[in-house]
């Protein structure tokens, strides 16, 4: 089966399962014809309400034709007539905005009775359908939100405000840019949803699969192929799916029955799967949806946003490797042997094509510097291109003739693939709705300064407490949220808050570092038990327990929880050199690192930073460490991750002795570890 069915499968489990023809071309019709909108906005210019409404309106439709009220047998084999006025109703109101642009526009802040009531109902049926597509807690949050937009006078004194009238409210939320219709889902119509179909069509195309086949092999005959290859597919694949879940099921259908073969228990197989593939999300160039919108939040472009992931996200998939060597070594496990795996070179130029269309993404992005937009584009047009092309080249390639049927399979495949995209988007479109809903509470409001005084009471100048608290918001909120609304929500709230206190605290800290940290923490919330959606599907697969699949997921993922403290306390993990004083959380006030062999100090010391964290909860080297090796391991992560820290408070001369002296130790506990194992080998 291909990874794209398997992807679809675990999108559609809630969905709803008819027969009816008419049904089914509605919701394929609908399907494809937001991907065509989508292509058009990127050649042709569109108002922002106009599209932002329509946008909103496919996923509203596509959310009550494909999730019933609740999930139960009955319910799925049909389309009862409420969910058929919900869906006219809902793509109506939702319209609306569009529909009447000129005339809203003609009289700003002067709202008709109907232009209330619409606003209100629109609201209530965007909370329905996010209900169904992401569950209850989205929607819980925003009804308290704009409960306290309206009764701000009845909160106690520490949180109150004026409070906002209805027409206030409603105008606020629904017929402005600064609601529902804005920045969030701005960046769903502008970037996040080409991405989506990029990715989309990659993997329609068969370059996940390839992907797999090329990291089985490079590394299956290797100590633990199986499960180093699935690191490196999770990687792969990761960086052009920009899902977590989608990167489990899509590449774990293949790699955890063959990690279970070589001696992998289903938990650490699952577990492994999870950790690789929630990680995906950080691998540059597309990464996760809300890495778009901390481009859109700072305003800096989305070259530089991948420029600071880059380090973080690779030492992060290293020290997993890493990991699975240490497992594998402890387990004792072997190779594969099949032939399939063999000719590595062969299966390199099998898919080799597929490498074309990521190049032109990265070509537009960071050598024409093209908006990522642009860069989306170009790569969905050289893929249009080489799946038409693809089964003809084959059939000509082994000397058969090729048909008209030969082309059609390509026109297919691009259909299949652009309306498995917009099943895809109808969560993220529900998720940037309402994560605009809690953005619009905090600019009517003014709650942001509220929290701001809130939190310094409650943690005082204690920035460490400070991003514990936020750590932990973030996995809470991100066990019932998805990724991007995660981000919003916690970012909108917390990020300014972070930034002034750390400022008092004498941190001059670049905004992009607070935004990747909320970021993160989001991220590892999909195999956060008891409801990490990731470790679900991985045990699923790997036919486990999910809270413990989830359990020790989140063991092998506590060296990515490091990483975000890091890079806060020390900017040139994210190759930021240092920042203007006078204008430190812009983008223009960023002064990115230059030196070549800075970068490559920084990063090597980055992944001994992370070995060695990992080596200390793995409790194995080389060998079995014995205590004292791994007491002499700690100080190596702060001296490799954060040796400005050590600098500032005169634990070290500087930085650069830090890295000697955790280069050296690191070394040091390796010979002891190496010359011990000799031992071991030859008394065996």
């Amino acid at each position: 089966m291909k990874p794209q069915q398997e992807k679809e499968e675990f999108v559609e489990v809630k969905t709803r399962e008819i027969d009816g023809k008419f049904y089914n071309y509605l919701v394929v019709g609908l399907c494809f014809a937001w991907s065509v909108f989508q292509l058009y906005l990127a050649v042709d210019a569109v108002n922002t309400t106009i599209s932002r409404s329509v946008h909103l309106a496919f996923g509203v439709g596509l959310i009550f034709l494909l999730y019933p009220v609740k999930f139960h047998k009955q319910a799925q084999h049909k389309v009862p007539f409420y969910d058929i006025f919900l869906l006219v109703l809902g793509v109506g109101v939702v319209l609306y905005p569009a529909v009447e642009f000129y005339s809203l526009a003609q009289r700003p802040g002067d709202y008709l009775q109907i232009d209330i009531i619409v606003a209100f109902v629109a609201i209530f049926v965007i909370i329905e359908a996010g209900r169904r597509v992401l569950g209850p807690a989205l929607g819980i949050i925003c009804a308290v939100f704009l409960a306290y937009d309206y009764f701000g006078r009845y909160m106690p004194d520490v949180i109150a405000h004026q409070g906002a009238s209805l027409q206030k409210l409603a105008g606020h939320m629904f017929l402005t840019t600064e609601g529902i219709f804005g920045v969030p889902i701005g960046v769903s119509v502008s970037f996040i949803y080409l991405f989506v179909l990029f990715g989309s069509l990659l993997e329609r195309a068969g370059a996940g699969q390839y992907f797999i086949n090329l990291a089985f092999a490079l590394l299956g005959k290797f100590r633990g192929g199986p499960a180093k290859a699935s690191v490196i597919a999770s990687g792969l694949t990761g960086m052009v799916s920009g899902s977590s879940t989608a990167n489990v099921v899509t590449v774990g259908t293949f790699t955890i029955p063959l990690m279970k073969k070589a001696g992998l228990s289903r938990v650490k197989a699952g577990a492994i799967e999870v950790a690789a593939g929630v990680n995906g999300q950080l691998m540059p160039p597309i990464m996760g949806a809300a890495a778009f919108i901390i481009a859109e939040f700072l305003g800096m472009s989305y070259t530089n946003v991948m420029m600071a992931a880059v380090i973080p996200a690779f030492a992060c998939y290293l020290s997993l490797f890493f990991i699975v060597h240490l497992e594998s070594c402890k387990l004792g496990l072997t190779g594969i042997t099949e032939s399939e795996y063999q000719s590595k070179f062969k299966i390199f130029l099998s898919g080799l094509h597929y490498l074309v269309p990521i190049f032109v993404l990265l070509y537009t992005l960071l050598i024409a510097k093209e908006s990522p937009i642009s860069a989306a584009f170009n790569a969905i047009c050289s893929l249009f291109l080489i799946m038409i092309f693809q089964e003809p080249t084959k059939k000509l390639a082994y000397g058969e003739k090729v048909g008209i049927n030969d082309v059609l399979v390509g026109f297919a495949d691009i259909f299949w693939a652009m309306v498995a995209a917009a099943k895809n988007m109808t969560t993220i479109a529900a998720a940037t709705a309402l994560a605009g809903i809690i953005v619009g509470s905090i600019s009517l409001t003014g709650l942001g300064q509220v929290l701001s005084d809130l939190v310094e009471q409650i943690a005082g100048n204690n920035i460490l407490l400070i991003l514990f608290l936020t750590a932990v918001m973030s996995l809470i909120l991100g066990m019932g949220l998805p990724t991007t609304a995660n981000y919003i929500v916690v970012s909108s709230l917390v990020a300014p808050v972070i930034l002034i206190l750390a400022a008092k605290n004498g941190f001059l800290i670049p905004a992009i570092a607070v935004h990747l940290f909320v970021f993160y923490f989001g991220i590892l919330a999909d195999d956060t038990p008891p409801v990490g959606i990731a470790a679900y599907a991985a045990a699923g697969i790997a036919k486990a327990n999910p809270v413990t699949v989830g359990v020790q997921g989140f063991i092998y993922d506590l060296r990515t929880t490091i990483l975000p403290f890091a890079f806060f306390f020390n900017p040139k993990l994210l190759l930021i050199s240092s920042l203007d004083p006078l204008d430190p959380y812009n983008a223009d006030g960023i002064v990115w690192m230059s030196n070549p062999l800075e970068m490559a100090l920084v990063f090597a010391m980055a992944v001994i930073g992370m070995f060695a964290f990992s080596s200390i909860l793995q409790g194995y080297f080389v060998n079995k460490m014995r205590i004292w090796e791994r007491i002499l391991l700690v100080p190596v992560v702060p001296l490799a991750l954060v040796p400005n820290i050590c600098a500032k408070y005169s634990i070290i001369p500087n930085e650069y002795v830090g890295y000697a002296i955790g280069a050296l130790l690191y070394g040091f506990v390796f010979f002891t570890q190496w010359i011990y194992n000799a031992k071991l080998k030859k008394v065996a």
